[in-house]
């Protein structure tokens, strides 16, 4: 079993080259798989590994970058590994939206937990909005929640412009991190009713029991695993060979599907020789499968 570890902090950190270094030996070190994201604003990752690993790893990384708490954290579970490698990753802005995060910027507490959320999100007044990018919410949201249908969230921040100042706005977000930093942008613009769910639909999805959810679908994550339900536990989603979107159980019955080549959303958008290529990298898979060899893509079961 492998235990994932979702977290992220606002918080300002130097020499970033250099961390880069030692975040990156740590993670070789202790075996350890997934994405770490720094910068001068602060740091969002999430990765893999064996319980007693993931806990040392996060001892350290805390120790490393000089940090007490952080602001979010997740922990689910999976039988294979989620991530194929580490990566530690310099960029200018945690979450791109042209506005660097600094421990000058007071921001209030809009955190709503998700026992109090679904009371937030039934008043009629509340613009639920779900930050998130639209294939995302295409595979599950809650119950009638608005997507800007932007597919960069750097172009986020045009969208809120259009938005009420006076209007309650409930925005959510997979782990969090995207709600944390438009919030900070909408209180700088003057929007005085703004909350967001604390530790985002991986916690509701964990802390909140189906009969009692107004969530719909399933919640896609930048993993193997594709998909989670309630209770985190792996949905129905898989990953389009061809345009490497989430596909449902429904769309791998439509005649368009054909495994690692393409599926309804990409079959008419992908030319006869991307389609062959495919076909040729499908067939060395299937190869690889019967070999008992690895192969790009693979859940690596323990």
């Amino acid at each position: 079993m492998f235990i994932i570890f979702g977290f992220y902090k606002f918080q300002k950190i130097n020499y970033l080259k250099k961390k880069q270094i030692i975040l990156n030996n740590l993670l070789v070190d202790k075996d350890i798989h997934g994405s770490i994201i720094i910068s001068k604003e602060g740091l969002n990752g999430s990765v893999s590994g064996k319980y007693k690993d993931i806990k040392t790893t996060i001892i350290r990384l805390k120790k490393i970058l000089n940090i007490k708490e952080f602001d979010s954290f997740s922990n689910s579970k999976s039988k294979f590994k989620p991530f194929h490698k580490p990566k530690v990753k310099i960029k200018k802005e945690v979450v791109p939206m042209d506005l660097i995060m600094s421990n000058r910027i007071k921001k209030k507490n809009t955190h709503i937990s998700p026992i109090k959320w679904n009371k937030l999100i039934k008043n009629k007044k509340t613009l639920l909005l779900d930050a998130r990018k639209p294939f995302e919410h295409k595979v599950g949201s809650f119950k009638k929640s608005v997507n800007p249908d932007i597919g960069n969230f750097r172009d986020f921040p045009k969208y809120l412009k259009k938005l009420k100042k006076d209007k309650p706005i409930a925005m959510f977000c997979t782990g969090g991190i995207r709600c944390e930093k438009a919030s900070v942008y909408l209180e700088k613009k003057g929007f005085k009713n703004i909350y967001q769910l604390k530790g985002g639909i991986l916690n509701y999805l964990k802390k909140i029991k189906q009969k009692n959810s107004l969530w719909k679908g399933e919640c896609f994550v930048f993993d193997n695993r594709v998909s989670l339900k309630h209770g985190l536990v792996q949905g129905t989603y898989s990953i389009c060979g061809g345009c490497r979107q989430p596909i449902s159980v429904k769309d791998k019955k439509s005649r368009r599907y054909e495994e690692g080549v393409s599926c309804p959303n990409c079959f008419h958008k992908l030319s006869k020789n991307q389609k062959s290529r495919f076909r040729m990298r499908q067939s060395q898979v299937y190869k690889a499968k019967l070999s008992g060899k690895k192969y790009n893509f693979q859940k690596e079961f323990n």
